[in-house]
């Protein structure tokens, strides 16, 4: 229902920030839910943050709190993931997910809860 496609990422050092964005498509962008979610090969997709369809609401994985900062423009239909403090182990191919929650509503943090996903951007971290 909403095409999403995520830019920003890049290799980065340690301690170095990036800022991810992820653009959909559409109308009505405010009735999504959005998420992060990150995948390293060999291992399951990770919940990294997610933010409510109007963003007054945000959750974060445990590992990314204080570092990372979801945020939305609904006025631009674009989800940013500010990510600080970057260490080696956020290495991974980060995705942006849309639920629409019209009929269900789900879990933040579930990836089979969302609707749709971009192709991911990697983001590298060295150390």
């Amino acid at each position: 229902q909403v095409q999403l496609v995520e830019s920003g990422g890049g290799l980065v050092q340690a301690g170095e920030s990036l800022r991810l964005s992820c653009a959909a498509s559409g109308r009505t962008f405010n009735k999504y839910r959005m998420g992060w979610f990150r995948q390293v090969p060999g291992k399951e997709r990770e919940f990294v943050a997610a933010i409510s369809r109007l963003g007054r609401s945000t959750y974060y994985a445990d590992s990314v709190k204080g570092r990372f900062t979801i945020s939305r423009d609904n006025t631009k239909n674009t989800v940013y993931l500010q990510m600080n403090s970057l260490k080696p182990e956020d290495t991974a191919v980060y995705s942006c997910a849309a639920k629409d929650t019209t009929y269900s509503s789900g879990s933040y943090s579930n990836p089979p809860d969302y609707d749709s996903w971009g192709r991911g951007t990697q983001v590298t971290v060295s150390s």
